[in-house]
């Protein structure tokens, strides 16, 4: 058949319905439950069925339906309550004033997924979820924010169960015409095009907009006409297996990306990425700022730096990507060019300090060099992440390797229940959302009323098991399951039993299967005729983990045992959706991962936004979020060699507290009334998640932190034809010269070595510099307890000063000591560069007296 032009035909909606579809194309509507009951209301059932698609819905209803929506007044008035709530959002003003941009400049934020709403299938787990939420929190925050990222036509995969329990994958392409995205165009009415050149030859990438309240979410793609197949497969599936093809993805996201700001004519004053996947933007981007403010490369870099965030979410050192450096090659080298720089140094800064002609590039290395706010997404992760990275910045300490944390926060409107919405606008005002940031509001949770919260969230339960009944149905008809089965089915789970949800991608530290280190226990805890329990499972393994798919396959076998299969259930294809009703309708939510591996983890949090209390290691999150009275740790959070012991402590550990705290607690009823002490620690957890663990405040904090201190470096170094740039370019390549010449004495004390609380001494210490002068570098004393093993324990820097100078490039230093604490105690000292953090981080500058590190 010849190739055929296809059109699309869209409804004639009326005038005044024509709000509808302009409604439909910003996803402000998913996190609205007034906006999403109004799609509803069209068609419940069809609107189930398309998968709460607007786009794609609107198309599915009669003319004669919207003749006769556009003569109902209730629901017009809906629509008007929906269209005025819709606008008061676009004319609210930015919460974060200090945030101060031009029109056409942004912070362009960086990710390879977006996990927005189920359907649009841009993502794979957790790090699309945060970055979905991150652009949602930053509409209503007013934050000046532009997301970059990459339209799949297939994206992730689609599981579904053969009939021995074995995850089979599924790519359905997405239809263009039923996503809420328009094709960018430039000012002559033209699609914009960005093209990079690359080793099979030019890669063409048209962008894709998607509105998600006030924000922009920019998605490049390949898939076009003059683009070779090759080329045109770079956007098909999500995390392509190929490594050509998985390089080229993150070329084009990085690079092509900024790119693609640069068509729009926006400039992105702040760049924000988001893992590893991102990092190439930095080539791009200090190309674009030697251009715009004609600057050489390492001046560009001194600007790129200071005004760049880079986010780790991988605590797993072969999570991280690498490539061999022959792939990358081709792409950099026009970069290097006109850099001045060879091809081998541009190379070197994707390796670590030091360590050259590894054969291997890697993406958070190159990240890291041109990012100088770098962060974890947990306390516990950040500890992580200095630990794996300490190696590039060599002589540094663990504690002051210059990589923080930022805890992850989920967003609050986008996974909280209606019933609960509801409750909410009856305790708390009317503008709540708004004021995530005032504890002191989220304190009259408290006030509610123990029987209606325990209210609503039975009946949040039972939506879930009406969920998982729908949902089995469809599973175990498409396998052809005899009628006996298929009523089983319809009757399985109970909406008066304790009800436990497991939902996360099965990789195998995840431990999905901890629970069946004990079947016989696990059978009696859910076949107890008095205080049962149900099991609610989901989640997707990786198409080549086979370790992740037998714990699936596991799991599903016990859930057909006979004794059991009536409350135990595993839900195949898990998303948002599927989520949603999860977290919203459990009463414990179970995370078990070995410990140090969670980087984070999201949602144990959106369980707690709905009053499910959270039974987890101590690991990601819950280090910080974890108190007695809003739920359950297991284990101390101890780290063991022997793994298989520790799955054994650990699922002990697990069945003790089910049967000595939870189920009692869950089932203490005072005659036949609602469980007080579970309903208060319901109260706690819901507290803690909405003020402590929501997008609003990460995004806030990644505001204060960093993009307010990005904003302004960014303007303090373009001043004056970039002076203060070129300045620390200078600087920096002084030192880095001079730097090996510089020689510290051992540090000597005026007074004995023992002392009491309250003394203080004087410590003295010669330092030859060479060229160097006293005002480029800080001559520190570095003192603090001694552990067991010799290491210094809560050590700090104690900036010395220069007391006087004993030859040409040769001084004293004095520092006083006051002896605050009893205890062992050992010092030794150093010099690093003098200057902000980024200039006194920079790699290989430090020395420590008589070789010490």
């Amino acid at each position: 058949m010849e190739k055929m032009q296809i059109y699309k035909v869209y409804p004639a909606i009326p005038e005044p319905l024509s709000f509808l579809d302009y409604l439909a194309r910003n996803l402000w509507w998913c996190w609205n439950h007034e906006a999403n009951d109004l799609f509803q209301r069209i068609h419940p059932v069809q609107w189930e069925k398309i998968g709460k698609n607007p786009v794609a819905f609107l198309s599915h209803i009669s003319q004669r339906r919207f003749d006769e929506l556009s003569k109902d007044e209730s629901f017009l008035a809906h629509l008007g309550r929906v269209k005025a709530k819709f606008e008061r959002m676009f004319s609210m003003v930015s919460q974060i004033k200090e945030l101060d941009l031009g029109a056409k400049e942004t912070i362009a934020y960086f990710s390879m997924e977006f996990g927005l709403h189920e359907s649009l299938p841009f993502f794979a787990g957790g790090l699309g979820i945060l970055a979905g939420d991150h652009l949602k929190a930053s509409s209503t925050l007013g934050i000046p924010l532009t997301g970059i990222g990459l339209f799949f036509r297939e994206g992730y995969f689609r599981q579904f169960l053969d009939h021995n329990g074995w995850q089979q994958e599924t790519y359905p392409i997405n239809d263009v015409f039923e996503l809420p995205v328009q094709k960018v165009k430039d000012n002559t009415g033209f699609d914009i095009k960005i093209e990079i050149p690359g080793p099979a030859g030019k890669i063409c990438a048209c962008v894709w907009q998607l509105k998600i309240g006030k924000i922009k979410l920019l998605l490049l793609d390949t898939n076009l006409p003059e683009n070779p197949e090759n080329i045109r497969e770079i956007t098909s599936r999500l995390y392509a297996s190929h490594g050509e093809t998985r390089v080229a993805q993150e070329i084009l996201l990085g690079i092509g990306g900024i790119k693609a700001l640069s068509a729009m004519e926006i400039f992105p004053n702040i760049c924000h990425m988001n893992e590893g996947h991102c990092s190439f933007a930095g080539l791009e981007r200090v190309s674009i700022i030697m251009d715009k403010y004609n600057l050489d490369f390492k001046s560009a870099v001194q600007l790129c730096k200071r005004s760049s965030v880079f986010t780790t979410h991988t605590p797993v050192a072969a999570g991280h990507d690498e490539f061999p450096k022959e792939l990358i090659m081709p792409y950099i080298k026009p970069y290097a060019e006109k850099f001045g720089i060879s091809a081998g140094e541009l190379l070197y800064l994707g390796e670590p300090h030091g360590i050259k002609n590894t054969g291997k590039f890697s993406m958070f290395i190159l990240g890291a060099n041109f990012s100088g706010h770098i962060n974890g997404v947990s306390r516990m992760h950040g500890q992580v992440a200095r630990s794996m990275w300490q190696s590039l910045w060599p002589g540094r300490h663990v504690e002051e390797i210059p990589i923080s944390h930022i805890t992850n926060g989920v967003h609050i409107c986008s996974y909280l229940s209606r019933h609960k919405n509801s409750l909410f606008e009856r305790y708390l005002p009317s503008d709540w959302t708004n004021c995530l940031s005032n504890p002191e509001l989220f304190s009259r949770i408290e006030h509610i009323e123990d029987d209606d919260l325990w209210h609503v969230h039975e009946m949040d339960r039972s939506n879930l098991i009406r969920k998982c009944r729908q949902l089995l149905l469809k599973q175990y008809e498409r396998r052809n399951a005899p009628r006996n089965v298929l009523d089983e089915v319809a009757s399985v789970l109970d909406g008066k039993v304790l009800t436990i949800c497991f939902a996360r991608r099965f990789a195998t530290y995840k431990r999905a299967g901890l629970l069946l280190k004990d079947i016989s226990r696990l059978t009696r805890l859910i076949t107890d005729e008095n205080r049962p329990i149900q099991l609610v499972f989901a989640g997707k393994a990786h198409p080549n983990d086979n370790e992740g798919k037998d714990i699936i396959k596991q799991i599903v076998e016990f859930s057909r045992v006979h004794d059991v299969r009536h409350r135990v259930v595993f839900l195949e294809n898990y998303d948002i959706n599927i989520a949603r009703y999860m977290v919203q309708g459990c009463d414990v939510w179970l995370n078990t991962p070995r410990s140090p591996n969670e980087a984070c983890g999201t949602s144990g949090m959106k369980a707690s936004t709905n009053g499910g209390l959270n039974l987890s290691i101590l690991d990601g999150w819950w280090c910080e979020g974890f108190k007695e009275n809003r739920g359950w740790s297991i284990g101390n959070g101890d780290v063991y060699d022997d793994h298989e012991y520790q799955d054994e402590v650990e699922s002990q550990a697990l069945f003790n507290i089910l049967e000595n705290e939870v189920i009692p607690k869950f089932y203490d009823r005072k005659r036949g009334k609602s469980p007080v002490k579970w309903i208060k620690m319901m109260k706690e957890a819901m507290k803690m998640a909405i003020i402590d663990f929501s997008s609003d405040r990460m995004v806030r904090e990644y505001s204060t932190r960093f993009y307010i201190p990005a904003a302004r470096n960014f303007k303090l170094l373009i001043d004056d034809s970039a002076r203060k740039a070129r300045e620390l370019a200078l600087t920096q390549s002084r030192l880095i010269s001079m730097w090996s010449f510089i020689e510290l004495s051992k540090p000597e004390v005026t007074k004995e070595i023992d002392f009491i609380v309250g003394d203080t001494f004087r410590i003295t210490l010669k330092v030859f510099l060479g060229e160097l002068t006293p005002e480029e570098v800080e001559v520190q004393i570095y003192h603090g307890k001694i552990r067991p093993s010799g290491r210094l324990e809560g050590s700090r820097g104690e900036t010395m000063w220069m007391q006087e100078t004993t030859a040409q490039g040769t001084y004293i230093y004095a520092c006083t000591i006051t002896c605050s604490d009893s205890g062992r105690f050992g010092y030794t000292a150093r010099v690093i560069p003098k200057g902000d953090e980024v200039l006194s981080n920079t790699p290989g500058l430090i020395t420590w007296a008589n070789g010490d590190d």
